[in-house]
Order: C-alpha cells, then sequence, then structure tokens
C-alpha cells in the first residue's frame, strides 16, 4: 500500500513536471496539431517509462529493459535539469513584469524561445557532465583520533560504500571501479551501508562474485538500506551473505583493534512489519564507553536519545543529492544531508553522498564518493 502510494504521487509530481515541460514547448515552437501530439505522446511515454522498465525486467526482456532505463531514467535527469533552470527564467520573467508597472524596461523582456532554448542547452551540457561525474568516484577520507584503541593498535582504516544500487542501471563494470577505489586505500574492513542492490535481482549475480572475491583482514559488514526491502528482503540478503558480508540486523559485534560495530535495520522495515520494532537507545546504553562505538545507519536520522550513546554515526541514503540543486530538497527532510556534524555529547554523524546512482545515471555537483575513515591514537 505504502509502495503504491509513493508511486501515485511519484507520477503525478513527475507528470506535473512534464506538463511544465509540455507548456515551455508548446510556446516556443511553431508545432501544428499533429506535432503537439508527437511532443504530448512521447511525454506521457517518458512519465510512465519507469514503469515500463519495471515491467520488462519483470517479464525477462532485459535488453528492452536496459534501453528503457538508459533513455528514460537519462531523460528524467535532463527534465529535472530544465525545470530548474527553467524557473530561473521564469522568476525573472515575473520580476520583469512586477517591474513594468514602474519603468519601462521592455529591451530586458526574453522572448519564449530563448526561455525555452538557453535552459535546454545548459541542461543537455550539465547532464552529459552529469553522466561522466557519475563514473568518477571520489575517496573521501576522514581522521578521527581517538584514546579508546587498544595500546597496541596504531590506526584501523574503514572503507564505507554506500547506495551503490546494483542492478540495471550499476553494473558490474561500475562497481569494478567502486571496489578500485576501496582496494587503492588498502583498508582493514569494509561496509556497506545499505541499498546496495536494486531492481530485479537476476542481474547482480555477477556483482556478488566480484564482491565475494574482495578479502580484508577484519571482514566485510553490511547493514539494510530501504531497496533492500523493495526488491525483496529474503533474495537481497541472501545475496549480500554470498558477497561475504555479515549482515547486521539490529545486532551489535565486536572486532579486532577495539571496536563496536552498531548496525540497525532501515526504518522502512518496520514500516512494513518487515522488521522488529527497536528501541536504539536501549541497545546501545550497555555497550562500554571505553570502546570506539561505530553506528551504522542506512537513513541519516539521529535518535536524540542515542546522542552520547555511540562515537559515529555513518549513514547513506540522500545521494548528497545526487543532481543539483536537489541537494535543497533533501535538506527539507534531513537535517544531515551530506558530510560531518557534531551531535555533541561526544557523537558526531557523517553522511556519505553514496558511491552508485539511483534513477538518473547522472551526479551534479555531488560526485560519487567511497569513505575511508581513519580511526588514530592521539598525538602525545
Amino acid at each position: 500500500m505504502r509502495i503504491s502510494l509513493f508511486l501515485i504521487v511519484f507520477i503525478s509530481l513527475y507528470s506535473g513536471l512534464h506538463y511544465y515541460l509540455y507548456l515551455k514547448a508548446i510556446g516556443a515552437l511553431a508545432l501544428d496539431a499533429s506535432g503537439k501530439a508527437a511532443l504530448g505522446a512521447f511525454f506521457v511515454l517518458m512519465v510512465l517509462t519507469p514503469i515500463l522498465v519495471r515491467l520488462a525486467e519483470h517479464n525477462g526482456l532485459d535488453p528492452l529493459a536496459r534501453l528503457l532505463g538508459f533513455g528514460g531514467y537519462s531523460w528524467m535527469g535532463f527534465a529535472f535539469l530544465f525545470f530548474s533552470l527553467a524557473l530561473i527564467f521564469d522568476l525573472y520573467r515575473l520580476i520583469i513584469w512586477l517591474s513594468s508597472f514602474w519603468f519601462d524596461l521592455s529591451a530586458l523582456i526574453i522572448s519564449p524561445r530563448t526561455r525555452f532554448f538557453l535552459p535546454g542547452i545548459a541542461a543537455l551540457v550539465i547532464a552529459v557532465f552529469g553522466f561522466f561525474s557519475a563514473q568518477n568516484v571520489r575517496l573521501e577520507t576522514l581522521t578521527i583520533a581517538t584514546e579508546k584503541l587498544p595500546a597496541q593498535v596504531n590506526r584501523l582504516r574503514l572503507a564505507f560504500i554506500s547506495d551503490v544500487h546494483l542492478g540495471l542501471m550499476v553494473s558490474q563494470e561500475r562497481l569494478a571501479r567502486i571496489l578500485a577505489v576501496v582496494n587503492q586505500a588498502s583498508p582493514d574492513m569494509l561496509i556497506s551501508l545499505g541499498d546496495l542492490v536494486d531492481g530485479q535481482l537476476n542481474h547482480v549475480e555477477d556483482s556478488m562474485e566480484l564482491l565475494a572475491k574482495q578479502d580484508f583482514p577484519m571482514g566485510k559488514y553490511a547493514i539494510l538500506g530501504n531497496h533492500e526491502y523493495f526488491v525483496g528482503l529474503s533474495h537481497s540478503m541472501a545475496l549480500i551473505r554470498q558477497a561475504g558480508f555479515t549482515l547486521l540486523r539490529d545486532e551489535i559485534t565486536s572486532v579486532a583493534g577495539g571496536l563496536i560495530l552498531v548496525g540497525v535495520d532501515d526504518p522502512v522495515g518496520r514500516r512494513l512489519e518487515l522488521a522488529s520494532p527497536l528501541d536504539e537507545a536501549s541497545l546501545l546504553m550497555p555497550l562500554p564507553r571505553d570502546q570506539f562505538i561505530l553506528l551504522l545507519k542506512h537513513q541519516p536520522y539521529v535518535n536524540d536519545k542515542s546522542r552520547g550513546l555511540f562515537d559515529l554515526q555513518i549513514s547513506g541514503h540522500t545521494h548528497g543529492g545526487q543532481i543539483f540543486p536537489f541537494y535543497l530538497l533533501t535538506r527539507l527532510f534531513f537535517t544531515y544531508a551530506r558530510g560531518l556534524s557534531d551531535l555533541g555529547g561526544a557523537s558526531s554523524v557523517y553522511v556519505s553522498r553514496g558511491s552508485g546512482t539511483w534513477g538518473p545515471p547522472i551526479r551534479f555537483l555531488t560526485p560519487p564518493e567511497v569513505t575511508v575513515i581513519d580511526l588514530v591514537r592521539p598525538k602525545p
């Protein structure tokens, strides 16, 4: 029911965006009735493409699904960029119109064709740049000095991947690039922060085999994201474990080097009644405070009752907005949308921009990342 409601809301908003694009296009182009009908049919197809992709995947029509997916999701990114840029021109037009009651600003009026083509060309350039930006995974490093490491340990290096979204749009080839960045850092441990898989799970078997070959001295750990629930919990869990990850579901584990990992399920699982209720503070309360406590949560919500009961929470989910200015919208829902923030009470939160993409294969001003955190002993 909730997923259906999400689909209804998404289709409604996406349809509204395309109606805006349609009005812009017919205002700028000299189209006859057949041209307007063809343009309208194309926009209807683009609105329905996400559904058609899932249907094609479900029926085993992989070539068609990939064609529709790449075309439809690339268009989605372009359409959002065009919409954002065109709104700026509309705001300019409104300012000119309001000012015209007092001043003659006719020389500053921009024609409908210019208001259509300028944001269209800019959106296309940004989309192309964003496509290549999405392939260029960056290594983000963070060093935390802590006295909670054992005397014999001078440094623990932890690597985190998040929101890879392996499936139709993110292939084994992209995963190989992500893992190349991971291995470049030579971490002691690899942790997946959720949304490792997406879409039809029969597309990710080869990727799981590639992950299974990755070996790290202190092992591999993972938590669930919302998409693991959406695409099928049991199969997702089996694939994650097949890839060699120890899955933490509202569980605590101590690892060598004086580190405590606390992995909690995504709240979507509780809303779908596929995960047990959780009192996060009660889970954290008994833990020894002389060891470094790392709280793993897919969505970057901070439980006020948990502040001071952990050292660092690390999360993903937001993609850092993925395509600016979508980041401004993520800030409406998440207080902590990307980067490191001090929570007070000796607790901090770090939100990863994510390693892959969801929907449009585009990133703009929010490049994908592999996060490496070094826990080191303080300098004397």
